[in-house]
Order: C-alpha cells, then sequence, then structure tokens
C-alpha cells in the first residue's frame, strides 16, 4: 500500500503508526513542527520543511496524528483532510451498519456497534466501545476502556475519559471532559467538567 503521512509526532503518534502499519500501509512517516530537531519518533522517520508532500497523484496519504481534540480539528481544516482515509486496526470488533467519518482512527481491540455513526477525525482508543445508535460528532476522543451503552449523543471535541462509563440514551454536549472513571448517568451541557460516580460538574 502507498505512503501515508502521519501529521504530529507526539506519543499518540505512535499509536497511530502502528495502527496505519496494521491497515497494510508499509511506509509510515511523520511530518513535525519541531523537525529538524526531531529526526524521528519511535522507530518512525519524522520529516520536516514548510509544506507537506503533494498527494495530488495518490501516492500518499496524509492523517492527523493529535490526540487533542481542539489542534486535530484545526489541523483537519487547515490541510483540508476530509478525505483522508479512516485507520481500523484489524482486531477491531466493526457492525457493517456503523457509519465512520473521513480521519477517524480505531485503535485495538475496539468495539462498534449496529447503526453507530461517528463524525470526522474521531478517535475510538483501546478497548474501548460504542454500543449501537450511538452518534459522535466530529473529533470526539473515547479513551482506553471507556464504554458508551446505546443511544448515546456526544457533541464535537468532547473526551471521554479512560475507564469512564456512560449510561444508554445520556446526551453529552459539545467541549465536555468525562474525567477517568466517571459514571454518566444523565445529561451534561457543553463545556462541562464532569467526574465522579455518579458524574457531576467539577
Amino acid at each position: 500500500m502507498s505512503r501515508i503521512v502521519l501529521i504530529g509526532a507526539g506519543g499518540h503518534g505512535k499509536v497511530v503508526a502502528e495502527t496505519a502499519e496494521a491497515c497494510g500501509y508499509e511506509d509510515v512517516v511523520f511530518h513535525d513542527q519541531n523537525w529538524p530537531e526531531l529526526k524521528s519518533n519511535g522507530r518512525w522517520q519524522i520529516i520536516g520543511g514548510p509544506q507537506l508532500p503533494n498527494i495530488a497523484d495518490g501516492s500518499e496519504a496524509l492523517f492527523c496524528s493529535i490526540g487533542n481534540n481542539a489542534v486535530r480539528e484545526k489541523i483537519f481544516n487547515e490541510y483540508e483532510l476530509e478525505q483522508c482515509p479512516i485507520l481500523i486496526h484489524p482486531s477491531t470488533v466493526l457492525s457493517p451498519s456503523a457509519r465512520l467519518g473521513a480521519g477517524t482512527l480505531v485503535v485495538a481491540g475496539a468495539i462498534i456497534n449496529a447503526d453507530a455513526t461517528l463524525g470526522l477525525g474521531c478517535i475510538l482508543n483501546t478497548a474501548c466501545s460504542v454500543d449501537h445508535d450511538c452518534v459522535l460528532g466530529d473529533f470526539v476522543h473515547i479513551s482506553p476502556g471507556a464504554r458508551l451503552a446505546g443511544n448515546v449523543t456526544i457533541g464535537s471535541r468532547s473526551w471521554i475519559g479512560i475507564g469512564a462509563v456512560v449510561k444508554e440514551g445520556v446526551t453529552i454536549g459539545s467541549d465536555v471532559m468525562v474525567a477517568a472513571g466517571a459514571a454518566v448517568v444523565t445529561d451534561i451541557k457543553d463545556g462541562e467538567r464532569v467526574g465522579g460516580v455518579p458524574a457531576q460538574q467539577i
């Protein structure tokens, strides 16, 4: 398969790189603003310069490998990544009726069930689960081990912390932060930060 250029060479980028390799990309490199001071990210080369490679001929793909939701959205818009690939680790359990937006990353062990819908640039991290009829906005991050029951709705740029659980039918607004290990059993408004069991504003 052709080369993929990952924008952003942080720790999350290593997970993206390994997922890209598992998807069949044989040549994975990073583009990062810290080049030339930083030459590699783990075992992957960092390339630099003021411009990204020309991908018009289809020989290369671009993918944003930045974990921060707001920054990922900015990069996505700046480089017009609406046509970038979706990276789905082969160990994912993916319903054939699920719909995923461009630039979405699905990491090893994730589960996406029937009629789930994900927006652009989402991250479904290690061994998380998204159940039936969930709707995730653009640039949502579901952290490792987090669980969404059925019919959960999450607004853009919200982050569900590691090991958190969300009860069926709950609506979570945009730009929400759910703390690690929280249990969300009621709706959460835009911009709130919640934590605890049951989750409350913090």
